[in-house]
């Protein structure tokens, strides 16, 4: 061998390395600011997300807006902060939300919320009344019947600093875009 190809060897080697820790150190920034990468255990979101469905999340959304009723978000679950929980926005800061025979009235409105999004009518259940604080918010899985969601939890509003991010698609089991 000659010194020439010594020399290429260890150029190609380094060469490589480098897009190795670059990709790494990119895909770290894209994962700890931008993106969030969730897998949904239960059927708490069906029919629009279904269990073991990975969705993707963008941090910044809410750098730019506020969260707003129909989103679906990620965030720490309020009873237990080391959970993530992936759930729709329902109430915003000052609502009342009255729930009652298996629908939910938002403000004093005598008209249901309208959900196209739900996967059965929710089974009637005793009367719940919420008034959402400033600066959270009241969330609800779109599988009404089989959701743990705020109607049920200790702590039942999510704080706005605890949202990690807006879902924007499901990525897995094939590609859908998240409304």
């Amino acid at each position: 061998m000659n010194k020439n190809s010594d020399f290429d060897v260890v150029k190609e080697i380094f060469s490589w390395i480098s897009i190795i820790v670059v990709a790494a150190v990119i895909a770290l920034v894209l994962n700890l600011f931008i993106i969030a990468n969730s897998r949904v255990p239960s059927a708490s979101m069906e029919n629009t997300i279904m269990t073991g469905d990975r969705v993707v999340g963008f941090r910044l959304t809410y750098l730019f807006q506020e969260p707003k009723r129909g989103d679906v978000i990620i965030f720490k679950f309020p009873d237990d902060e080391s959970l993530y929980y992936v759930k729709r926005i329902i109430g915003e800061p000052g609502d009342i939300i009255d729930i009652k025979d298996g629908k939910i009235y938002l403000n004093n409105s005598e008209t249901p919320l309208e959900e196209d999004y739900i996967k059965e009518p929710m089974i009637p259940e005793a009367p719940m009344h919420f008034e959402v604080p400033e600066g959270s918010y009241f969330c609800m899985g779109d599988n009404r019947n089989n959701s743990a969601d705020s109607r049920r939890w200790i702590h039942p509003f999510v704080h706005k600093d605890k949202i990690i991010a807006k879902v924007i698609f499901r990525y897995f089991p094939g590609f859908k875009m998240i409304k």
